[in-house]
């Protein structure tokens, strides 16, 4: 008997079952289907407590640091001033940078009025951006636990709460930095030649705030997209040409506009020795910073207790010496462990593997620039710790994360807990630099670390309930020095040219002026203060930071008020060095204008200028700081020439214990 088989009946085919798809506000709110619905949420409150950092009083700082403040001042009262950034609306002399971040503060000034928050309020957005675009770039390798720690992280470094509310060029440049690393990521995915070059146009005008600084992460971002992304070799190669030919382009239209304008219409570019910009990238804010010279310090190790240029000697343990290790060194350690850690573990991986190519991108940042700092030879300031800040907590939450996942081996679970107990004694010796300051902190961290890192070394994989709270202690003990030394930061005030985060530490910086050590009102040492340059404050703590050249009229009343009436003029008066006459100007108003820049050494104006400024009555009056040198200048300079000339055809009176000279009574007359 023959079995026939029945015929199989086939069900029609379903209907393709579209992803549920969450409403727009749930989307908002809890982020994309394919993300925890703790993800976002996670992310509101870590930039909600950002933006609480870094604009609670957002204005106590005043005007932070009057060299750029006054530019940005004059960039709300003349268009050719913002677009040199030029330190006073006559447009004698520009600022020492270029003008990008100038651009972005007085932009806002004419928004919203001058003043010390409107100023302020983009750099407080710039970090709560960075923070943000360090979670996106993080996240999209390792997913929203690295992105959320490498956000919190940056947002906990010292120096970044210190940067991120203050005037100086580098909050800018971080974001910038920060953007360019994140469309590198995005490039990396897929190849993208329009991500890549994205990435470039951030570095380009990254070059248009601090110069040859942003060229640091070049680097690291050509050499993840050539290892990792998932396209031919020469294809690769053909788009970072293409995305070098946009940092050109980006940061080239600039220089070439500096260039191509004649001269005698546009001020002076502070800081070169032959009014131009593409001098000063190669001198003194270029390669003198790094080898030394160009109107920077030189030699390893001289200028001080401090060593060189603010920074302490040269060498492989400058970022945790007394200048920087406050600034940034908190999770400098773990970072480096992780970092080797993780290249070490990813090494078999595919060429395209995301873990490894993060690790690239952001350890490559670290080290390279890292490297830099620590052997440049020319003038460095601790605040210029913060370039470093993106990396150390992109690397910290990367590794943290992988390492993490691994727990149920061994090797992982022993990175970990070296990672938390080189933390914890490494935040100890940073804590006892300031043994009056909370001294008990100190010992929570450093008992509260090796503990946790034991107890995840023996059992992290086997705690079940218990393993979130073994988790959280270990974060927790982290990240309490560094987020201390944060929060004291931002409940004190800062000004001056070099601000230094956290409290006082008592640490001498040497070098002009001692480059922002706290000292307590009255303090004296070995960290003294040049002939007529100006203090700065941190809170009731005096810093004695370098701010070049020239007198201090801050409290000159009768000065001010002379200067007020003569806004008609050009120039209401011409001083020595930069920080007397921006001072000057905040405090009238008035255009000042600042013979020799910021070193003192500028050749501006020439005596011959000067003399015809003051024939066509350009300026009205001239006040004698004192100070015909500065650091970096000579009695031989302009500044002196011109004093001699002025003594030698006006008369002097007296205002408020400032000497001046009516530059439109001479005394023949």
């Amino acid at each position: 008997m023959t079995i026939t088989e029945a015929p199989v009946r086939r069900a029609a085919p379903a209907e393709p079952v579209e992803p549920r798809r969450r409403p727009p506000w749930r989307r908002w709110v809890y982020g994309p289907p394919d993300q925890p619905r703790w993800a976002r949420p996670s992310l509101w409150g870590l930039l909600v407590a950002a933006a609480f950092l870094y604009f609670w009083g957002l204005t106590r700082n005043g005007m932070a640091n009057d060299f750029y403040a006054a530019a940005v001042q004059s960039g709300t009262k003349s268009w050719k001033a913002l677009l040199f950034g030029s330190l006073d609306p006559g447009n004698s002399i520009t600022v020492d940078k270029p003008p990008a971040s100038i651009w972005v503060m007085a932009l806002s000034g004419r928004l919203l009025g001058f003043s010390s928050f409107s100023m302020l309020l983009p750099e407080a957005l710039m970090g709560v951006a960075s923070v943000a675009l360090l979670y996106a770039a993080v996240r999209r390798w390792s997913g929203p636990a690295a992105g959320l720690l490498a956000g919190g992280a940056l947002a906990l470094t010292p120096v970044a709460a210190l940067m991120f509310r203050f005037n100086n060029p580098d909050a800018l440049l971080v974001f910038l930095l920060v953007v360019a690393a994140y469309c590198t990521v995005r490039a990396t995915e897929n190849g993208s030649g329009r991500w890549l070059a994205l990435a470039g146009v951030a570095i380009g005008f990254g070059f248009l705030d601090k110069l040859l600084q942003a060229f640091l992460v070049l680097p690291a971002l050509a050499l993840v997209f050539l290892v990792a992304a998932p396209i031919s070799f020469w294809k690769r190669i053909w788009k970072l040409l293409g995305a070098l030919v946009a940092v050109v382009i980006s940061c080239g239209w600039y220089v070439a506009l500096v260039s191509l304008w004649p001269s005698d219409s546009r001020p002076y570019i502070g800081g070169s020795t032959n009014n131009s910009l593409w001098q000063l990238a190669l001198g003194y804010n270029g390669l003198g910073r790094v080898f030394g010279g160009e109107g920077n310090a030189s030699g390893g190790g001289g200028g001080g207790p401090g060593g060189t240029g603010f920074g302490g000697s040269t060498g492989i343990t400058r970022l945790f010496g007394d200048s920087f290790g406050t600034e940034i060194s908190w999770l400098l350690p773990a970072a480096l462990i992780g970092l080797i850690a993780g290249l070490w573990f990813t090494r078999r991986t595919p060429r395209t593997g995301r873990a490894r190519a993060g690790l690239i991108l952001w350890g490559g940042w670290l080290l390279v620039t890292g490297i830099v700092f620590s052997f440049m030879k020319g003038t460095i300031h601790p605040y210029y710790m913060i370039a470093l800040a993106p990396a150390v907590a992109a690397v910290v939450g990367v590794s943290v994360v992988e390492l993490w996942r691994g727990r149920n081996n061994l090797s992982a679970r022993v990175v970990l807990g070296a990672m938390l107990a080189a933390t914890g004694i490494w935040n100890y010796v940073l804590l006892d630099r300031t043994p009056d300051w909370y001294p008990a902190l100190r010992w929570i961290v450093l008992v509260g670390s090796i503990l946790t890192a034991a107890v995840l070394i023996v059992g992290a994989h086997a705690l079940g309930r218990f393993t979130v709270i073994v988790a959280a202690a270990g974060l927790l003990f982290g990240v309490a020095g560094s987020a201390a030394y944060t929060i004291d930061t931002v409940a004190t005030s800062h000004t001056g040219s070099v601000p230094t985060s956290g409290p006082n530490s008592g640490q001498g910086m040497g070098g002009f002026g001692g480059g922002g050590s706290h000292k307590s009102p009255g303090t004296t040492g070995s960290n003294t203060t040049p002939p007529g340059a100006s203090t700065g404050t941190n809170s009731d703590k005096s810093t004695q930071n370098f701010q070049g050249p020239g007198a201090d009229t801050s409290n000159n009343t009768a000065l001010q008020n002379l200067l007020k009436g003569s806004s008609n003029y050009r120039w209401a008066a011409a001083t020595n060095g930069a920080m007397s006459a921006g001072s000057l100007e905040l405090s009238t108003g008035a255009s000042v204008m600042a013979i020799g820049g910021f070193t003192g050494s500028d050749n501006s104006p020439t005596l011959a200028q000067f003399e015809k400024y003051v024939a066509d009555g350009d300026i009205h009056y001239y006040i004698d700081s004192g100070n015909h040198g500065g650091p970096g200048g000579n009695d031989n300079g302009v500044a002196s020439q011109i004093s001699t000339w002025v003594k030698q055809h006006y008369s002097s009176t007296t205002v408020g214990g400032t000497t001046v000279y009516d530059l439109t009574k001479p005394i023949s007359s």
